[in-house]
């Protein structure tokens, strides 16, 4: 498993407080100027409330200077025909963290193929990965999730072979 910077992917229908979405996709871009944040949406007037909010709320951040490199160098908003196109990329990408905000995630979890985490609804965000939920914090990035999975127990054990 490879695990280079951090990545987040964000697919929502555009129900999601803009503010949220933007604290999330900065939640990843803080760690380093390599990070990757990325916005799939099919609502190109809620992308624009997003590059709002970012607007606004990134001055207020500690690690501005970080954030904006890693928006500016590895981030992006993009429009999307529908939610499966955005599945679609998403499968593509093959990000470390992946936020599914929308209506029902449940209804299209089968259509995820390749994601080091997901995070499914609103009201989910990655940083609860991070410190409450408790999963594997060593996650495939790169790309590498569409062959790799997450660091588990058989990492750890020789393959007798």
């Amino acid at each position: 498993m490879i695990a280079g910077p951090s990545e987040i992917l964000i697919i929502c229908d555009g129900k999601t407080d803009p503010d949220w979405i933007a604290m999330d996709l900065f939640s990843q871009a803080e760690h380093d100027e390599d990070a990757q944040s990325i916005l799939l949406c099919p609502d190109a007037d809620f992308i624009a409330q997003v590059e709002a909010s970012i607007a606004k709320l990134l001055p207020t951040m500690t690690r501005k200077t970080i954030i904006a490199k890693a928006l500016k160098e590895r981030g992006a908003l993009i429009h999307t025909k529908d939610i499966t196109e955005a599945i679609k990329i998403s499968n593509q990408i093959a990000p470390e963290h992946l936020e599914f905000c929308v209506e029902d995630p449940e209804s299209m979890l089968d259509d995820i193929k390749h994601a080091g985490a997901i995070f499914m609804g609103r009201n989910t965000c990655e940083a609860i990965g991070d410190y409450c939920a408790g999963p594997n914090h060593v996650l495939p990035t790169s790309g590498t999730a569409r062959f790799s999975s997450p660091l588990g127990v058989y990492d750890f054990q020789k393959n007798p072979l």
